[in-house]
């Protein structure tokens, strides 16, 4: 309709203009807007606003113009009116939105899908928390994001793969060895004081234990240095080994673990660095190499390799982002957490010296999660180093509430996790709001089965008879996925999905307390069953994109 209708507008305006009435033949873009206000129609344009510098007449004018060469659209456009400064608002009749409820039928699932990526490849690489302790709140978000962000591309025509970039070299898996190996020294009698930049978590201490039972009292007798080597790989072994069990709980998973140290033993780092300096672009300076990322718009160029030899972080994230672009990707999209803010201009820097489009790369940044309960901030331990993991988030609420509270909000802001609301069976629970209309509709549709209402399919002379307003509130509603969807895709942002999903049940909840679904009359019967079915149909949908499920009981 949408569509129909901004063609009618430029076919209306090129008219005027052959008729001598508008002078420029130059029309603007026609965007059409859904009024907040209800009597300002179904659809509203600004076209004539903006088109008055061009056509040097009042926007009045240049509406009254177009809306009187509107061809005739009686059947399904009820009125078209000229409002305030020029805008034109357009009034549907009730069986335009009728077509809404065949197009859920017929394509099902592949409803609200549109071909924006037409099998262009692309990676979305989340969480890669590095393997030093366990997931966290915060990483749960960052892995809802991620995941939400990878569902929605993927429904919308893009090869995506999904990613895990494995942090399991460097300084930190270093200070990890040495973190459990001081542990497993302690467990055996050691009383030297704990260095405070080592790992203080209670995990620490359960993976020494572990050691210790593995390998006897032997490991923390023996070198130091083959200890520190040991503790570091079984203990970065066993966390990831966790993150994995995590994640897939939560209803992550990935199609790659990509290992931070298969970039060393393939060389890759040293070959990346190699070239980029035989071009210039990384350069020696008090012993140590430098990447000219100012060169690229970064504040200051940075260090790849330390003096002394040793790699930083950088070193191997440029090396890492150009083996995604030799992987065929042709975007690839990095979720981080918003800690990582200045990180991003000298990884855009990265990514242009090694030939690429700043566009082939994008970052989201996902903002902390202040955990409540009953409204109330959590209490942290005071041991220095514990934090409230995912899995005890999972254990407590489950998967589906974490996931859906997580995409209640813009990923750009901070969200308040209340534990107590997440596991609240009442409308004042975003999750089970919406969960409960698909529970509901199950159970009202097993009803009608038991009844003998088999059919529900769409036909124009049942739909005919969804008049009421509740009725067309809810296919305007339904008509809208597909553009939530495609907005979703285009700025990858999922909690649009989770906002429509909440608006659509709210709207189910108005119509359920005020009418009746399965009434006397089989073919008002028919009708509304075939619209509790195509809601249905959306909201598992959404929920599926979102990685929640869509129960039949609750």
């Amino acid at each position: 309709m949408k569509d129909t209708i901004k063609i009618m507008i430029l076919s209306a305006a090129r008219d005027a203009h052959e008729k001598g009435i508008l002078p420029s033949r130059d029309f603007p873009e026609v965007f059409l807007e859904t009024p907040k206000i209800e009597a300002h129609g179904d659809f509203s344009t600004n076209f004539a606003l903006i088109s008055a510098s061009v056509q040097k007449m009042s926007p009045k004018k240049i509406a009254e113009a177009v809306v009187d060469r509107l061809e005739d659209v009686r059947n399904w456009i009820e009125s078209v009116e000229v409002a305030g400064p020029g805008f034109i608002n357009f009034h549907l009749h009730p069986s335009a939105w009728h077509h809404v409820l065949e197009a859920v039928h017929t394509q099902g699932k592949r409803y609200g899908a549109v071909d924006l990526g037409k099998g262009r490849r692309i990676q979305v690489e989340y969480v890669s928390s590095n393997p030093t302790g366990p997931l966290h709140v915060g990483h749960g978000r960052g892995a809802a994001v991620g995941d939400s962000v990878a569902n929605i591309l993927s429904f919308c025509g893009y090869d995506v793969q999904k990613e895990y970039y494995i942090n399991d070299s460097g300084r930190q898996i270093e200070t990890l060895g040495r973190s459990v190996f001081l542990r497993l020294k302690a467990l055996l009698g050691d009383t030297e004081p704990f260095p405070k930049e080592c790992y203080q978590g209670g995990y620490i201490r359960d993976l020494a234990r572990e050691i210790l039972e593995l390998k006897g009292r032997g490991m923390a007798l023996g070198p130091e240095a083959e200890g520190i080597t040991f503790c570091a790989r079984y203990a970065a072994g066993k966390i990831t080994e966790g993150m994995r069990e995590d994640l897939v709980r939560f209803g992550v998973t990935f199609d790659r673990w990509f290992s931070e140290q298969s970039l060393y033993d393939a060389k890759k780092v040293d070959r990346t660095l190699s070239e980029l300096k035989a071009r210039d672009v990384v350069y020696e300076k008090d012993g140590a190499l430098w990447f000219r990322t100012s060169a690229y718009g970064d504040e200051k160029d940075r260090v790849v390799v330390r003096n002394g030899g040793q790699p930083t972080y950088f070193a191997s994230d440029i090396a890492y982002h150009r083996d995604k672009f030799e992987r065929g990707f042709e975007k690839v999209i990095d979720v981080w957490g918003a800690d990582h803010h200045g990180y991003i201009p000298r990884m855009e820097a990265a990514v242009e010296a090694l030939g690429n489009a700043r566009g082939r790369f994008k970052v989201i940044l996902v903002q902390l999660v202040n955990l409540l309960r009953g409204g109330l901030p959590v209490a942290m331990s005071t041991r220095a180093g514990e934090f409230v993991t995912l899995r005890e988030v999972i254990d407590e609420v489950g998967k589906d509430a974490a996931r859906f509270l997580f995409l209640t909000r813009h990923h750009e802001s901070p969200l308040d996790f209340d534990l107590d609301l997440a596991k609240k069976q009442s409308n004042e629970n975003p999750v089970y709001y919406v969960q409960y209309v698909h529970a509901r509709i199950s159970s009202i549709l097993k009803v009608g089965k038991e009844r003998g209402i088999e059919d529900a399919s769409f036909s124009e002379e049942t739909a005919s008879l969804l008049l009421a307003h509740e009725e067309i509130q809810l296919l305007k509603a339904l008509s809208t996925y597909p553009d939530v969807i495609r907005q979703g895709a285009v700025f990858m942002e999922p909690h649009r999905v989770t906002f429509y999903l909440m608006d659509l049940a709210s709207l189910f909840h108005a119509y359920y307390n005020k009418h009746r679904v399965l009434t006397d009359d089989p073919a008002l019967t028919h009708a509304r069953v075939s619209l509790i079915l195509a809601i249905k149909e959306v909201i598992q949908n959404g929920l599926f994109l979102l990685g929640v499920s869509a129960p039949e009981k609750m």
